[in-house]
């Protein structure tokens, strides 16, 4: 896969390595690589309460690393390939080990949302 590069804002690139430097949202931002993820699948993933998943995805919305979309009565999550921090966070996200079993384990519990 080519990722573009372009230059980014030193303050916005610190603030999105910092957010990243936290391993609940880094994690989140792995497993949104590949998925749609909402706010209750990440509760139950990380077994953390819906208040601090809620705070993380603001945070990473807040900054463009996700973005949210509304169906029926969800509203999902997946990374913005959009931002200009798109090709800095699929370079870091690259060495982060793939986190499949966690979604596998969600679907196996019959926990997982899926929106057609």
């Amino acid at each position: 896969m080519t990722v573009k590069t372009t230059k980014v804002e030193l303050d916005k690139a610190g603030m999105v390595l910092k957010l990243l430097g936290d391993k609940t949202m880094l994690s989140m931002m792995k497993l949104l690589q590949k998925n749609e993820c909402c706010v209750c699948e990440f509760v139950e993933i990380f077994n953390i309460g819906q208040s601090a998943i809620s705070q993380h995805l603001r945070k990473l919305k807040d900054v463009g690393l996700v973005r949210e979309t509304r169906k029926g009565q969800w509203v999902f999550y997946s990374l913005n390939h959009t931002s200009d921090m798109y090709g800095l966070v699929q370079q870091i996200l690259a060495f982060i080990p793939n986190q499949d079993q966690r979604i596998i384990a969600l679907e196996k519990q019959g926990l997982r949302i899926i929106c057609e």
